[in-house]
């Protein structure tokens, strides 16, 4: 029997999904009419969010389509080396603990919308804030690109081409932009839920039906020693260097990741935060070791695929898991439809922060100060708009593979956290120290990753925060401090 997702089955699995995203705007907005009057409400809705909500959106804000659709393809190319992908979403965790329970403390103190609200409020410099706007805006957009190819790979590798990769990219933002429109964060939250559940679900039949029908990890470890001895190993010396160095530059980028940074401010508590963190502490191994062992097994199962096809091997897979019988075709039809929601969730995430960004700390707060909040939000929202259908334009024909698109952004990204961070505890800590290292560290970064440059192995996004750090703490010392300056760190940071 004939059961890989095709023609109007694939149509019919995209038409539901999409109406129950638009379902939950709707709803969203006839319950709370208010919602383009306040930056809290639309942005941060109303910060009363519950534990099991919380949990799912910071949830869909880490486990993105990049992690379904893109970690099992690098896996297959590299093999067992790629089971650092597992500690990165601990080590994210990890950074969440040194700083979120403070900075949600911060965030209820001084009322803050975005993590740019936060170093204006301590280091008081437009300069600071400005840049760290840029860099924020400028990351956002990188994965918000992202987002848009997974849509489209998403699409039309589990449909077997059936949907082309153009028609699912435009379908999905469209759905995205009129529910988040309506909604805000609410909407957000609340589809973040409903794509978490079908996912987690599909995931895990994936992996059943793959260790079933396709003989799991001794096939492929019998394939591998035979045509791939290298994918079993695991690096030595600098490649040991350079898998730590990956595990530092995603778990601090990712946890200072804008949209995080905003749900932190999002929580109805810390109690409520601190909860939510404790439930994501087991998925790493739930969500990213599951997706790892699917890629490893795919290696025996659809062998010798060039890099632009094992792109597509999640759609392969799912397709052949889902011929066996009707059990696993309507398990893989829940993770069709949950991959292509957890995509559309993160990109929607994305889009909500980019906007805020734009209306509260750089419009709001230096164009038009004497605006309203719905003007702001009206502003954010065109903004973002124009800013979608820019990269949708990229995305039309993608700039490379779904990995080397995750790993650009955060090369820039981290370069704010010694500001957001260390700003958090060290009232010592000067503007024009943070200004001159976020942007010497920066301009180093860039320079690194565009001339290929890698000493040690290390990413050039760890030399750029190095050398930030450096600058930061020095200059800090150096630089002489008013009893003004101190008396306003206190109090800023002072509990």
């Amino acid at each position: 029997m004939e059961l890989a997702f095709a023609g109007w089955s694939g149509v019919l699995i995209l038409l539901m999904y999409g109406a129950l995203m638009l379902g939950v705007g709707i709803i969203t907005y006839l319950k709370n009419r208010n919602v383009h009057e306040s930056l809290d409400e639309y942005y941060l809705g109303g910060r009363g969010l519950g534990v099991m909500v919380l949990f799912f959106t910071f949830f869909a804000t880490q486990y993105s389509g990049n992690t379904v659709v893109g970690y099992p393809p690098t896996a297959y190319r590299i093999g067992y080396e790629y089971l650092v992908s597992v500690p990165f979403f601990i080590m994210i965790i990890v950074m969440y603990l040194t700083f979120a329970p403070r900075l949600y403390l911060m965030g209820k103190k001084y009322n803050l919308l975005t993590p740019v609200d936060w170093i204006d409020k301590r280091f008081k410099s437009k300069a600071v804030s400005i840049l760290a706007a840029i860099l924020m805006l400028y990351a956002l957009g990188n994965y918000l690109l992202e987002q848009f190819v997974a849509i489209g790979q998403g699409v039309s590798g589990l449909t077997g081409g059936t949907i082309p990769y153009q028609l699912g990219v435009v379908f999905f933002i469209t759905i995205m932009l009129i529910y988040g429109w309506l909604g805000g964060m609410r909407s957000v939250a609340y589809t973040d839920t409903m794509q978490g559940i079908a996912l987690l679900f599909g995931v895990f039949m994936l992996l059943i039906g793959s260790i079933i029908y396709f003989g799991g990890l001794p096939t492929s470890a019998d394939y591998m020693q035979a045509y791939a001895p290298e994918k079993l190993g695991v690096p030595e010396g600098p490649g040991v260097v350079n898998w730590f160095s990956l595990l530092l530059l995603v778990g601090i980028g990712a946890a200072v990741y804008p949209h995080a940074v905003q749900r932190i401010f999002s929580a109805k508590s810390e109690k409520t935060l601190k909860r939510s963190f404790t439930r994501m502490a087991w998925m790493p191994f739930i969500t990213a070791g599951v997706v790892f062992l699917v890629g490893i097994i795919g290696i025996a199962t659809f062998p010798d695929l060039t890099t632009a096809e094992s792109e597509l091997l999640v759609g392969k897979m799912a397709s052949a898991v889902a011929n066996q019988n009707a059990l696993f075709y309507w398990a893989m039809v829940l993770l069709f439809g949950g991959v292509i929601a957890a995509i559309v969730s993160t990109a929607d995430s994305i889009l909500l922060t980019f906007s805020s960004i734009v209306s509260k700390d750089l419009y709001g707060r230096y164009i038009n100060p004497e605006a309203s909040e719905n003007k702001k939000i009206i502003v954010g929202k065109l903004v973002g708009v124009a800013a979608v259908i820019v990269l949708v334009m990229i995305a039309w024909f993608p700039p490379g593979t779904l990995y080397q698109i995750f790993v650009l952004k955060f090369e820039l990204l981290i370069q704010v956290a010694p500001a957001l961070i260390l700003g958090l505890y060290w009232t010592r800590l000067k503007a024009k120290a943070v200004f001159i290292g976020m942007l010497v560290g920066t301009i180093m970064a860039s320079f690194m990753t565009f001339a290929s440059i890698m000493p040690l192995g290390v990413f050039s996004g760890l030399w750029g925060l190095l050398i930030n750090l450096l600058i930061c703490v020095i200059g800090s010392f150096l630089m002489e401090r008013s009893a003004y300056e101190e008396e306003e760190a206190d109090q800023v940071i002072g509990m």
